[in-house]
């Protein structure tokens, strides 16, 4: 039991390393560009392209949730019929 917690633990301190209070900010060097004053807007600009190429992460990784559940489920099950319990094999799976 104290094993599987651990491992639990050492993967919740891992994503909370990921996880910052302030967005990446590139260093920008502007001295003596006449375009200085734009820096602000075309980083913002920059940042909702990327928003809307990359799609809404957190539905994604739902549905790769459930996906990758049933797909475990039925592997489980192919599993447990081929050994003779089909329901335990699609719960371990």
């Amino acid at each position: 039991m104290k094993k599987p917690l651990a491992a639990g633990m050492a993967l919740v301190w891992f994503l909370a390393g990921c996880a910052t209070a302030e967005p990446w900010r590139p260093t920008v060097d502007s001295y003596g560009s006449s375009r200085a004053q734009y820096v602000h807007r075309d980083e913002h600009e920059c940042r909702q392209l990327a928003r809307n190429v990359s799609g809404n992460a957190p539905a994604q990784a739902a549905r790769g949730a459930v996906v990758g559940g049933l797909v475990g489920a039925a592997g489980g099950a192919a599993i447990g019929a081929a050994m003779g319990n089909a329901g335990r094999g699609a719960a371990v799976g």
